[in-house]
């Protein structure tokens, strides 16, 4: 069955993409994940899991970020805070955390998610021997890279359908950084301030940067949108699609999750087709926000390419 994760930026676009037929709730704080379209303090979170399970759905909370000492200290805490909600799963990548996940006995089943470096079956395989329950692939990956790895899996592998491409993290406050040095310091630096910036002599390039307590995120010129290739997940068992709502905020963002559960309807109907594929892209296209544009990523990239 294939799966659509989704990524909530309020309590009522979590009402709204329960009520399309979304099988997955993607969230969580900003403290313990990464590149969230919103941080869900505890009673938001509360609210959101009782939601989802009542409507029959899941959620997966994000205990993605890197922590160092001073952070890693609440995150048992956190934990258990989960496992009292009856979280479905969480991702997790540090493996001081993962560490305090099993020492602990914590019931919370985890995908691991440690970004760019999910790039082969064996890693993936390694923290399956760790009980993780799946993990989320690099989006680095290409399809030719794809057709060896995802049949050697012996858990799920999630799959960006959607979204924006984190390319670059660095912990120091780079943004605040230079708007203090050019004496701007009333500018904000959050993902709703929408800055982009370009690489040296190639001014087509506008890859998005933000900050938040975890540091400086840079993204892809482009945000990826695999609708006219998810015949080809399909056929290697790639079923659980994400998409990533961080840079496309309200109800655009619905509809365009829509369309990806209609994408989901068709296969499982055996109704696919070459021209239904165009006919949602299409749909999709006239949805994407202002400034910002899709292709497939490295998906289509000849492995050699990728350095």
């Amino acid at each position: 069955m294939i799966e659509i994760v989704a990524t909530p930026e309020s309590v009522a676009q979590a009402k709204a993409l329960l009520a399309l037929g979304v099988d997955n709730l993607y969230l969580g704080e900003d403290y313990f994940g990464l590149r969230l379209p919103h941080s869900f303090e505890r009673a938001e979170l509360t609210e959101v899991v009782a939601l989802a399970h009542a409507a029959g759905k899941k959620v997966t909370v994000a205990v993605n970020a890197i922590f160092h000492n001073d952070r890693i200290v609440h995150v048992l805490d956190y934990l258990q805070f989960l496992a009292s909600l009856k979280v479905d799963q969480i991702t997790v990548g540090d493996a001081g955390a993962i560490n305090l996940l099993l020492e602990n006995q914590v019931p919370l089943a985890y995908l691991y998610d440690a970004s760019v470096t999910v790039t082969s079956a064996r890693q993936i395989n390694f923290w399956a021997k760790h009980q993780a329950q799946g993990a989320v692939i690099a989006q680095e990956v290409p399809y030719e890279e794809l057709k060896t790895l995802a049949p050697a899996l012996q858990v799920p592998g999630e799959m960006l359908v959607f979204g924006a491409t984190a390319i670059h993290q660095s912990g120091r406050p780079l943004v605040d950084n230079y708007f203090d040095f050019v004496k701007a310091h009333q500018e904000k630096s959050d993902h709703k301030r929408g800055l982009f910036i370009s690489a040296p002599r190639k001014p087509e390039t506008h890859y998005s940067i933000y900050e938040d307590r975890n540091g400086t995120h840079v993204f892809a010129s482009n945000d990826i949108d695999l609708m006219p290739r998810l015949d080809k997940l399909v056929e290697l068992g790639l079923n659980r699609w994400k998409l990533d709502g961080i840079f496309c905020p309200g109800d655009d963002y619905v509809t365009i999750t829509g369309l990806f559960i209609q994408a989901k309807n068709a296969f499982e109907n055996q109704q696919w087709t070459s021209a239904l594929a165009a006919d949602l892209d299409a749909q999709l296209h006239a949805l994407l926000p202002k400034n910002r544009e899709v292709d497939t990523g490295f998906f289509d990239i000849d492995p050699s390419e990728v350095q």
